[in-house]
């Protein structure tokens, strides 16, 4: 692990710690390293309403959009999942959409690490690409 994988690791720890998680009692914690250098963090808000809930990663992503940020190098996910848990499939969309083909950092609370990039993850994103190719078909 290099010294700013740890740093964001720490940082979706501590957010980790914020999360609402009545429903699931799965906390997590994200943090994403823009390319100005700054971290931004988030944790997950779960909602009864099932549907309405917001993932940690989401909610770092779009917080450091909302500052500005359109370049990402790094993200980090922390659970306390006993093999380190990967971003749900929503979140592998906007990650890909938002970060492209990112590492991303993936902890558990007992200190277990793994690092992946993004296309691992998601190896056939849906891309805006595809988009711009149904008005060329027209």
């Amino acid at each position: 692990m290099t010294p700013r994988e740890t740093e964001l690791i720490e940082a979706a720890l501590q957010a980790r710690a914020r999360a609402r998680a009545p429903y699931s009692q799965f906390q997590v914690g994200a943090a994403v390293l823009a390319g100005s250098g700054r971290i931004y963090t988030g944790c997950n808000v779960e909602n009864a309403s099932y549907g309405l809930t917001v993932c940690a990663e989401r909610v770092a992503l779009f917080k450091a959009v909302s500052e500005g940020e359109s370049v990402f190098e790094a993200l980090a996910v922390v659970t306390d999942a006993a093999t380190p848990a990967t971003p749900c499939g929503a979140c592998r969309q906007v990650i890909w959409e938002l970060c492209g083909d990112i590492p991303v950092v993936l902890a558990s609370v007992a200190g277990r690490r793994e690092t992946v990039r993004m296309a691992e993850l998601l190896p056939r994103p849906f891309a805006s690409s595809f988009l711009g190719e149904r008005q060329r078909e027209k």
